[in-house]
């Protein structure tokens, strides 16, 4: 998976990427740039294209490089060097044209996490093909995973959803370079669309209409961003919705074993045995008998149990690494609400997430950041999942430090 400073680092060069696409220009993967008679022509410096190869002359050593070179220094540099070639006559350097690209007019997206996909995600689904009408569509799930509340992986969970919603199977994109929504916006724009509709959950619209046009014309160049509603009902909620049953409700239906509830939450594409399955696969990716809090998984369906962990200050502290699940944007948190943060990015984009939309983050798959230290039962639990170890018996730390010393 791409790491988030990497993320930080394309965000920066995406004006030298787009500047050069415009040019014509092809990548060689790190960082230079060649027309399209193979010659090296620019590299990506600082965010900016370094050109070379300017004010050339056939037969003749290239003047030196700079944009500013005059005549009188392209000449003094040809009668420098001896060549056994016929004199050519001097030419003129031509302007550069910027070739034009295609415009590919509007996309239509939807970013989601999707974990588990229910009845009601199809209906999200629909929605963006009519708002695309006969125009493209893409679905990109975020790339998130957790024990708690984004318990499939990436590979897993696309290819369920593939297999629950047919008719937009070509549409929903498994793509590990796609993080964030601005990831999405960013390939959008690279791609040659010129506008985009992006498709959320009513309570999802306003963050994404702010960050959306909030950095448009830096990090991607659109003329029209629009943030449409999908419906009243977000199909991420975590309250039964018109297809009766959401993602939380699902999850909190497999930490409690309760397949008759999960079974009502997923559409008939998927037969019993597959949804089976899928159960099963979820219960093992929650890590059910290690136990489990309803506000870890559904932190929705029990407010007041996350509240008091966060006012308690157990989780979300100041200086620490959150996560948002809607926007997959990862940030420190800088200053503590009654039930919301602010974050900022490692690139100074400030974001306001509710504490029920927002996980911890750590490079350590399901151990928080406050339980990474070694020794702690946390740690030991940890371990003991990498190396499959179900029990310890009789484990005395003093016999076994006895046992290893050097004698």
């Amino acid at each position: 998976m791409k790491s988030f400073s990497r993320f930080l680092t394309e965000a920066r060069d995406s004006q030298a990427v787009m500047q050069a696409k415009r040019l014509g220009l092809t990548a060689d993967g790190h960082g230079g740039w060649y027309n399209a008679q193979g010659e090296f022509t620019a590299k990506t410096v600082g965010g900016k294209l370094k050109f070379y190869n300017q004010n050339q002359v056939l037969g003749k050593q290239d003047p030196p490089q700079d944009r500013t070179t005059s005549n009188q220094q392209v000449a003094a540099t040809q009668t420098q060097l001896p060549t056994s070639q016929p004199q050519q006559p001097q030419q003129e350097p031509q302007a550069q044209q910027e070739p034009e690209i295609e415009d590919k007019g509007i996309l239509t997206v939807a970013f989601g996490r999707f974990n588990p996909p229910t009845k009601g995600h199809q209906n999200l689904f629909n929605k963006v093909a009519k708002v695309a009408a006969d125009g493209p569509y893409k679905i990109y799930p975020s790339r998130t995973q957790d024990p708690k509340k984004n318990p499939l992986d990436p590979d897993t969970k696309i290819a369920l959803m593939r297999q629950m919603y047919p008719k937009h199977g070509e549409r929903i994109i498994n793509d590990d370079n796609v993080i964030t929504i601005f990831d999405v916006l960013q390939k959008a724009s690279e791609e040659g669309y010129s506008s985009i509709n992006i498709v959320v959950g009513s309570d999802r619209q306003k963050e994404f209409e702010k960050l959306a046009n909030q950095y448009n014309g830096e990090l991607y160049d659109f003329v029209e961003i629009n943030v449409i509603a999908a419906g009243k009902q977000d199909a991420d909620s975590d309250k039964k919705n018109d297809q009766g049953i959401s993602s939380s409700i699902l999850r909190k239906a497999a930490a409690e074993g309760d397949f008759d509830t999960f079974r009502m939450g997923i559409p008939k594409s998927l037969d019993d045995k597959q949804t089976r399955k899928m159960f099963m696969a979820l219960r093992k990716s929650m890590q059910i008998e290690e136990g489990w809090n309803l506000w870890e998984i559904a932190p929705k369906l029990d407010f007041e149990g996350l509240r008091d962990t966060y006012i308690t200050e157990r989780i979300f502290r100041v200086g620490e690494l959150v996560e948002n699940l809607n926007t997959g944007l990862i940030g420190r948190i800088i200053r503590r609400g009654a039930n919301y943060l602010i974050c900022v990015t490692e690139n100074n984009i400030m974001f306001k997430p509710w504490i029920k939309d927002v996980k911890e983050w750590t490079e350590i798959s399901g151990v928080p950041a406050s339980q990474r230290e070694v020794g702690t039962d946390a740690y030991r639990k940890y371990v003991m999942r990498l190396t499959n170890t179900k029990k310890i018996d009789n484990f005395n730390i003093r016999n076994f430090i006895n046992r290893h010393k050097k004698k």
